[in-house]
């Protein structure tokens, strides 16, 4: 089978997967669009056990990069003497300057994977009815992006790997 054709296959099988564990046992606990970011995170760093390791790591700090700027946000009181769109500005230039400079650290130098799930926090948070507060952002359950992107990341992590590794068993050049 050829490369694209047994990664198209891969890809589809463990995305079915996915899918379906999103949907079905862990509703609740992991969201689908932020597994495939993960996912495309872990291939755009080049599918490999580095990777793997990258896209868990800077997955995790953006996601806590983000909560930490989401917090900021809600509990400063900036926003009134400010007005909600320069004082969101300030604290995204501040926070994707962290998510970015952090790539000094040579541990946090995937960039791709800690901005990925940098702005999964963010749409988690802004586009999910009544998520953007300081209440879900202090809960200790899977409505706080620190659990549920979390999770997403380390499971698209661990569906690129998979889908890859199965690929390259079943690929011929």
């Amino acid at each position: 089978m050829k490369p694209l054709t047994a990664t198209s296959l891969s890809i589809a099988i463990f995305g079915a997967i996915a899918t379906w564990l999103a949907l079905s046992p862990l509703s609740g606990f992991v969201l689908i669009w932020a597994i495939f970011i993960a996912w495309a995170a872990f291939a755009a760093l080049g599918a490999d056990n580095g990777a793997f390791k990258s896209t868990v790591i800077c997955g995790v700090f953006g996601v806590v990069v983000g909560w930490v700027g989401a917090y900021l946000f809600l509990a400063l009181p900036f926003a009134e003497m400010l007005g909600v769109p320069l004082w969101a500005a300030i604290v995204v230039a501040v926070t994707a300057f962290i998510v970015v400079f952090a790539a000094n650290i040579a541990v946090l130098g995937a960039v791709p994977a800690s901005v990925l799930a940098y702005a999964a926090t963010f749409a988690y948070l802004l586009q999910t009815e009544g998520k953007m507060s300081l209440t879900t952002l202090q809960t200790v359950s899977f409505d706080n992006p620190l659990l549920i992107i979390s999770l997403s990341v380390v499971l698209g992590a661990v569906f690129g790997k998979l889908s890859t590794t199965a690929a390259s068993r079943v690929s011929i050049s």
